[in-house]
């Protein structure tokens, strides 16, 4: 596991693999872009019904403006938060449909005798990266507001944390990069079977994901990561 992925980090000196890192990050900061701008007309809207609803109950002048200001500060703080946790999220959805790419650069590199691999239909390329994106966003709003509880409880938070997502990423990230050389019930039989391997690598892809600046390389390495975990399986080693 160690080799596999020491090689999987060494993927990034490739200049593919970097190409479709820097890809993903333009795509997610666009859509960053156009999230912050949604929420500045929100911010606006809100504000306006806020003054409104303040000067009914009678507050005006120096009160009023710190209300505002204190809204708006309160506001903007929240966005910054929420993207922060966020953009490593999006990074990852954006990768997703991007992971085919990484594949081809991995297989090129450690297994150029391969076939070329099967070629997903369109809809079901879209409908495993819709499915990967509800995952990974889905797990991340679920989780702050649970582990914040769970704080007060160490170390239940990180029990939690390495058993949820070793389970969710590693059946994710295996069944994305097995279904290129197997059909989708062949890739699910083939995780069954090594089930316990498929949940070491998915939490080692989880710790990854708490490291900051390391988490926005991570869906590049995880993919490659859990290729190598993939070729050991099918062919028995």
């Amino acid at each position: 596991m160690i080799s596999d992925l020491s090689k999987a980090f060494g993927q990034l000196s490739d200049p593919a693999a970097r190409g479709v890192l820097w890809r993903a990050l333009f795509f997610s900061l666009l859509t960053f872009v156009a999230l912050w701008v949604a929420a500045g007309f929100g911010l606006s809207y809100a504000g306006d019904a806020l003054v409104v609803w303040i000067q009914g109950l009678g507050v005006e002048g120096v009160l009023l403006d710190v209300v505002e200001l204190l809204f708006g500060l309160a506001w903007i703080s929240a966005l910054l938060l929420v993207s922060f946790f966020l953009f490593p999220a999006i990074v990852a959805t954006v990768l997703s449909f991007l992971l085919d790419d990484i594949c081809r650069a991995v297989e090129a590199r450690h297994y150029p005798g391969l076939a070329p691999a099967r070629e997903p239909p369109l809809m079901e390329e879209i409908a495993d990266g819709l499915r990967f994106a509800g995952v990974t966003i889905g797990l991340n709003l679920l989780v702050l507001p649970l582990y914040l509880v769970l704080l007060f409880i160490p170390p239940t938070n990180v029990l939690l944390y390495y058993a949820l997502n070793g389970y969710l990423f590693g059946r994710e990230y295996f069944e994305l990069v097995a279904v290129r050389r197997l059909g989708p019930a062949e890739s699910r039989a083939l995780r069954k079977r090594n089930s316990g391997r498929v949940f070491i690598g998915g939490a080692v892809i989880a710790l990854l994901l708490t490291l900051p600046v390391i988490n926005i390389i991570t869906p590049v390495v995880a993919t490659a990561f859990m290729l190598h975990r993939f070729e050991r399986m099918r062919r028995g080693s």
